[in-house]
């Protein structure tokens, strides 16, 4: 009986191995800006039929002219089921309905959840790196997200994280940790919010502030051009590319690099 178990093992064993591996998609969609991003790094060209209408947009990416080179839809399912993907990536909505309503219509989805740390950025660009059949991309990915996360500068200085409506960053979470890579700690604040009474009464060390619709900014932020704020700014003030703070994925790896020239760390 013994010998015959270790037979059958070794049979599944062989088997397995001589199994073909699944055959990597040969036409993705992504519906989301977040899963645009990880599609235009980690596929083939020629894997991509369509990206969401967002990613195409200069505004919104740094890599909109690469995205302009593919079909765009409305992120939905609808908008690209003519195309005839065989998998489609979205971030964060609907799960299970859009995975059945997926198969009803012949293709497969595939719904990353919001990254809320650094681990899950990581994890999410794996599993797209896996669905995609290009785990050797993800792995050189996730590698330069490990080195910048592991060569933070110490000791972190004190910042407040700045974009528009006076809007900050919580003190824990996947921003405040691309912060920590970059040397600087995020102070926690009301609402993560910024005041003029905040900058007056206590400034940072470092305002960090994100160019993202700069010329968008709503009143709420006007007083940043006052000639009072300016002088309450006793730190220094360092502009960051507010599109890769939208979904903080892999693209901050570069950004985080060039913030630690910029201070000096």
């Amino acid at each position: 009986m013994r010998a015959f178990a270790c037979a059958s093992a070794l049979s599944l064993a062989l088997a397995a191995a001589a199994a073909p591996a699944p055959a990597a998609p040969q036409r993705v969609a992504s519906l989301n800006l977040c899963t645009d991003e990880l599609l235009l790094l980690l596929a083939e060209p020629r894997q991509i039929v369509s990206v969401s209408y967002l990613s195409q947009l200069p505004e919104e990416t740094p890599l909109w002219s690469r995205a302009r080179a593919y079909r765009r839809n409305g992120g939905s399912l609808l908008s690209v089921a003519a195309l005839k993907p065989d998998l489609v990536l979205n971030m964060g909505g609907g799960g299970r309905d859009r995975a059945g309503i997926g198969a009803r219509l012949g293709f497969k989805v595939l719904d990353i959840p919001y990254p809320q740390t650094l681990s899950d950025i990581e994890a999410a660009t794996m599993r797209v790196a896996a669905a995609l059949g290009q785990e050797n991309r993800g792995r050189a990915v996730a590698a330069a997200i490990e080195r910048v996360r592991h060569s933070a500068p110490h000791p972190l200085r004190d910042a407040v994280y700045l974009s528009g409506g006076g809007r900050s960053l919580a003190p824990a979470g996947a921003g405040a940790e691309w912060m920590a890579a970059a040397g600087l700690r995020q102070r926690a604040l009301p609402g993560d919010r910024v005041s003029l009474e905040t900058l007056l009464v206590r400034p940072p060390a470092v305002l960090l502030r994100s160019s993202y619709r700069s010329g968008q900014y709503s009143a709420e932020q006007r007083w940043l051009s006052h000639p009072l704020a300016a002088r309450a700014k006793a730190g220094r003030t360092v502009a960051t590319d507010g599109r890769l703070w939208t979904c903080m994925g892999p693209l901050m790896a570069r950004e985080i690099v060039r913030l630690r020239r910029e201070l000096g760390r």
